[in-house]
């Protein structure tokens, strides 16, 4: 009887292995709908890239240990700014001439006259951004309207070129010399050069999540138009998975509000897919979200005992107690008697948060 129950409990043993096993590799269900982009395994995912115009983020695995994710802050040069394109100097004087010239043909009829003396007027109302070579072709325009105009209109005229003079500006005449001049763009500040710093728990489930990629629907291959008002035309948003060497790439919707359905676009046949909704925020506040900010490693309950040391004095106290009920310091000469003082002090202690890290490879600043 003996030797029968071990068999039975054996084999009992093995299938409840087997169930286990088949548990395990099976793919976790989906919601309704779901597609998937990108069919890949855990294992084979190396790194995960995030771009933008301005910055880039990137997660990989730490060569030497594999469960380790490292997170990639970096900037792109920025773009050189177009210069402000000047007007044609040639052109406005272009335009005096011609108005003067239009002032002096109108002369055999008193009402072109004095149309010429208005346009004349009107040019030197004009003056804070009129240029001198207008208030020439408006002067010119005088002598020109004398022999067919009424001398109280040259009047105007020459009378309006001469109060346009001073409401010139010494920058309107330089902008005015230097028109058709393409301004020189400065040149831009150095880039920082990229930083690498541990990821925590988030980014670690984040990693997996990409692997296979999925997403809420599958909407096919689209027209310009539409890829248009998706955001996918002209986007500089793009998404890189690298799987066992090879690349994946994907463009992202670049809405035009700042919010917006993460609309995707497989590079590689044209498909657009759309994600859900809590995958990328993770990447695109990598820098708070992403960023292991921990001062340990350790939980509150992976100690039991702490050294405070000030200058050459110290006291040692007791660690007792688990989470999720409090921890109880008390001095090592009176372990039953906790100190509620140094416990206060040392949960703030506990709870610091590092504003800044220093990432892989950097060194403080100084001398």
């Amino acid at each position: 009887m003996k030797a029968r129950d071990v068999a039975v409990q054996g084999v009992l043993a093995g299938v409840a292995l087997v169930a286990a096993f088949f548990v395990w590799q099976r793919e976790p269900s989906r919601a309704p709908g779901e597609v998937t982009v990108e069919d890949a395994q855990v294992r084979s995912l190396e790194r995960i890239r995030y771009e933008d115009e301005t910055r880039f983020v990137e997660l990989f695995r730490d060569a030497q240990d594999r469960e380790a994710i490292w997170v990639v802050l970096g900037n792109k040069p920025a773009k050189p700014n177009a210069g402000p394109v000047a007007t044609d100097a040639g052109v406005l004087s272009g335009d005096a001439g011609a108005v003067a010239r239009a002032a002096s043909d109108a002369g055999p009829s008193g009402s072109g006259t004095r149309d010429a003396g208005a346009v004349a007027s009107a040019a030197s109302d004009a003056g804070p951004r009129g240029r001198t070579s207008d208030a020439t072709g408006v002067a010119s325009a005088a002598p020109d309207a004398g022999p067919r105009g009424r001398p109280s209109d040259a009047a105007a005229i020459a009378s309006a070129a001469s109060d346009a003079g001073p409401r010139v500006r010494p920058s309107d005449a330089a902008a005015a010399s230097d028109a058709g001049t393409p301004a020189i763009a400065g040149t831009p500040a150095p880039v920082p050069p990229p930083r690498e710093l541990r990821g925590n728990d988030v980014a670690q489930k984040l990693f997996a999540r990409f692997a296979p990629l999925r997403a809420q629907r599958e909407l096919g291959v689209l027209e310009a138009q539409k890829l248009e008002e998706l955001g996918l035309a002209r986007t500089g948003r793009l998404l890189t998975l690298t799987l066992d060497g090879a690349q994946k790439v994907f463009r992202l919707a670049a809405p035009a509000s700042g919010w917006g359905p993460p609309y995707l676009q497989r590079v590689a046949d044209g498909q657009v897919f759309l994600l859900g909704p809590s995958l990328l925020p993770d990447l695109e506040a990598a820098a708070s979200r992403l960023v292991d900010r921990r001062m340990h490693t350790f939980d509150v309950d992976g100690f039991d005992r702490v050294v405070i040391t000030s200058g050459a004095t110290s006291r040692a106290f007791v660690a007792s107690g688990k989470p999720p009920g409090a921890v109880q310091l008390a001095p090592v000469e009176t372990p039953t008697a906790p100190d509620d003082f140094a416990r206060n002090w040392h949960d703030r202690v506990w709870r610091l948060t590092p504003v800044e890290l220093l990432g892989r490879g950097e060194s403080p600043p100084g001398p």
